[in-house]
């Protein structure tokens, strides 16, 4: 059964290379870390064409899926799940939001707007397609289908990741079948920040559930 790591804006699927490497054995032959930006593969820079794009890898593979995602990464996983119920045997969302915070998404943007075109390099994105794709993502809201997602839900957050606290606590408490996991010593980047206490807590989620 594949196992799908998705990463966040910012990241490559190179940000889960620590953590894999604390997950030997079952999880090393079915992991796949799709990039972002290659999905795309030149269609423009917005949620939507990112999603579709998603969802076509998703449903190339075998299916159910397990769905571990961070940040823009989880974003992605809770649609998928959402919208493909049967699909999803488990889920994991590290600092994600179901609902996207106005200020949090202006003030992400204000800081982006500063940064050199150098800076964002290491997206593979241009800062105009950051831009572009964050403004996309404004008006995402998927509260009226949580109560509608069956499979079971890790829901992770770093303890120095206050700006998502609250939206992790919101989804472990709508989510039918989720629980919380607060990562100690980790920021929002809980893959790069904390990779063997994320190794663990993956581990002992799934472990449980198979």
């Amino acid at each position: 059964m594949p196992y799908l790591f998705i990463h966040g804006l910012g990241q490559s699927p190179a940000a889960w290379s620590e953590t894999l490497w604390r997950m030997p054995g079952l999880y090393a032959a079915d992991a796949h870390c799709p990039g972002l930006v290659r999905l795309l593969s030149g269609s423009p820079a917005d949620y939507d064409a990112l999603y579709r794009a998603f969802s076509q890898y998703c449903a190339a593979l075998p299916q159910p899926l397990h769905l571990c995602g961070l940040s823009l990464g989880g974003i992605l996983a809770l649609q998928y799940a959402a919208e493909h119920p049967t699909h999803a045997a488990s889920l994991v969302l590290i600092g994600a939001q179901y609902r996207m915070p106005g200020k949090l998404l202006a003030v992400q943007s204000a800081v982006f707007r500063l940064m050199p075109e150098r800076a964002f390099r290491q997206m593979g994105f241009a800062k105009q397609d950051v831009l572009r794709l964050t403004g996309s993502m404004a008006d995402l809201d998927f509260g009226d289908a949580l109560s509608a997602i069956p499979c079971p839900a890790l829901i992770i957050c770093g303890g120095k990741d206050r700006a998502n606290r609250a939206a992790a606590q919101e989804l472990t408490a709508r989510l039918p079948d989720a629980r919380l996991q607060t990562i100690e010593g980790a920021g929002h980047e809980v893959n790069v920040d904390t990779p063997a206490q994320l190794a663990l807590a993956l581990t002992r989620f799934w472990h449980a559930k198979n």
